[in-house]
């Protein structure tokens, strides 16, 4: 039997009298990298949002850990939501630091997540001095400071150069053998057909499909087949 860390039940979001989100019905199962994938504009930020908290849902439920989520679960949660939260000024150790503080935190695991990510030599490097990609891993190390058994990310290969991606696609690969969930937001079916091994695909706010998908199918030809109304969830 499938185990999910997370689920939704026909979650809806509405700004003012628009329909942001409608019905979506997700069901992420534990230790898996799940692409949420939808065009530009489709729901997928404002879903992730009400997941971690940062917007409230209109209608729906969501379910995390076996439980109707609540703020604690947050603590379980580690998430990259549109542009890291950096300190230009400082480097990536004082950033770690910091968010340490604000999140109550031993300053223990900062060593670790700078491991993780490929960080640790930065130095006395200025995160004003990072690359686009640097910038994105010390935002996933921000994420990952309360060991989170689910990790949300946005778009994170968003302006990434093919060496920034790459970096990137093997640290999110990396993540469930660690013990740790991934949702993964894209509109670039490229990336995610290389990483996920479940999908689901919102289009116009509504949850068009969902499901496990293979490392060699086409991802592409289902999303089109999705968004065309010939394949349905």
């Amino acid at each position: 039997m499938v185990e999910y860390i997370l689920e939704t039940k026909n979650l809806k979001k509405y700004y003012r009298k628009q329909l942001a989100v409608n019905d979506v019905s997700l069901k992420i199962p534990k230790g898996s990298i799940y692409g949420f994938v939808g065009p530009n504009g489709a729901g997928k930020t404002t879903t992730l949002k009400m997941l971690t908290g940062i917007l409230h849902p209109s209608s729906g439920e969501i379910i995390a850990f076996g439980e109707k989520w609540n703020r604690k679960h947050l603590e379980k949660i580690g998430a990259l939501i549109e542009s890291p939260a950096l300190y230009e000024n400082l480097t990536a150790e004082e950033n770690l630091l910091i968010h340490t503080k604000l999140m109550g935190l031993s300053k223990d695991s900062i060593k670790e997540v700078l491991e993780t990510v490929d960080l640790k030599n930065t130095g006395k490097k200025l995160a004003s001095q990072f690359s686009l990609g640097m910038k994105q891993r010390l935002g996933i190390a921000i994420a990952l400071l309360g060991n989170p058994e689910l990790l949300i990310l946005d778009e994170p290969t968003n302006g990434l150069d093919p060496i920034g991606i790459q970096e990137l696609r093997d640290l999110i690969r990396s993540f469930p053998e660690k013990g740790v969930t991934v949702i993964l937001s894209s509109h670039i079916l490229s990336e995610v057909s290389q990483l996920v091994d479940h999908i689901g695909i919102i289009s116009n706010g509504e949850l068009k499909y969902q499901g496990e998908i293979s490392y060699d199918e086409d991802l592409e030809g289902l999303f089109m087949k999705v968004i065309k109304g010939e394949i349905k969830k």
